[in-house]
């Protein structure tokens, strides 16, 4: 079951899940040596690994009648999907301004489906609980490293490391100030995010360091050099960051949220580390104050 949920697994961090122009990946697309014997065509998967509770990242295949999306790597017998990330929940009191914007990026902007969710957003606008409960009641997430590819020797290696440098973290506020466009790697899909460029950023970037450690030490591609930490809300498939971005900078100046003067969008206090490995989850850290 562990092998076929990660056969399916996310792709971020997201991170749920970042170069000097935003159109670096959120779901991240990992160059791994392969044949073309090593691609695996899988049949649909159960109805019941399409929405698994707590989820981390994109699916495979989408509901019928949705557009369907190429999966970030090659599925390999034996390899499971490692995110490592921090958990996000937005709190209710910033959801009206949220809810606002979303509806005006998405009169100008109809592809975009919810994260996770793959409902077409501009439905979900119709009706502002609905939008609420699907869009923004769920758990978002702050990658700290690339979903990656892993074989089963490694996970107790990849979770020992994780916690022996991550295991003691001091709690710290993290700030949503500015409305992004990402774009992954293979320009197969470009997401609506909110990024993290004040408050949390010297925090995260010391954890995605560590994390790279880690990596490394596994022979896993580490993350971007100059990483954005993000949350995703919504995706469009291929390249549309131009007409995207557009549409963000005009609700930006008209709104004047998450612009270019990073008024506050909302804060979070940071709630821990986990890593997900095909469908289990691993609690990384525990807390220290001073």
């Amino acid at each position: 079951m562990e092998a076929l949920i990660a056969s399916y697994g996310d792709a971020s961090s997201d991170s749920d899940s970042d170069t000097a122009i935003a159109t670096r990946a959120t779901a991240e697309s990992v160059p791994i040596p392969s044949t073309q014997a090593d691609v695996v065509v899988l049949p649909p998967p159960p109805v019941s690994l399409l929405t698994p509770p707590n989820s981390t990242g994109l699916m495979d295949y989408l509901q019928a009648g949705q557009p369907n999306r190429a999966r970030s790597f090659p599925h390999v017998e034996g390899n499971y999907a490692l995110h490592v990330y921090i958990p996000v929940y937005m709190p209710p009191m910033s959801n009206k301004e949220v809810v606002h914007f979303l509806k005006r990026v998405s009169s100008l902007v109809p592809s975009l489906h919810v994260v996770d969710a793959d409902v077409p957003l501009d439905i979900l606008c119709e009706d502002d609980h609905k939008l609420e409960q699907v869009a923004l009641g769920r758990e978002f997430h702050i990658s700290l490293g690339r979903t990656v590819p892993i074989r089963v020797h490694q996970i107790d290696s990849v979770i020992m490391m994780l916690r022996q440098r991550l295991q003691f973290q001091k709690r710290y506020w993290i700030d949503f100030s500015k409305w992004e466009v990402f774009v992954n790697d293979d320009k197969t899909r470009t997401f609506l995010s909110m990024e993290v460029v004040t408050g949390g950023l010297a925090e995260i970037s010391k954890q995605i360091q560590s994390v790279n450690e880690v990596y490394k030490l596994h022979n896993l591609p580490e993350f971007y050099k100059d990483p954005r930490p993000h949350i995703s809300l919504a995706w469009a498939l291929g390249d549309i960051n131009d007409s995207l971005k557009r549409a963000v900078e005009e609700e930006t100046k008209r709104s004047g949220i998450g612009g270019s003067v990073h008024k506050l969008i909302f804060s979070c206090k940071f709630g821990g580390i986990e890593c997900k490995i095909g469908n289990k989850t691993y609690k990384i850290c525990k807390f220290h104050d001073e």
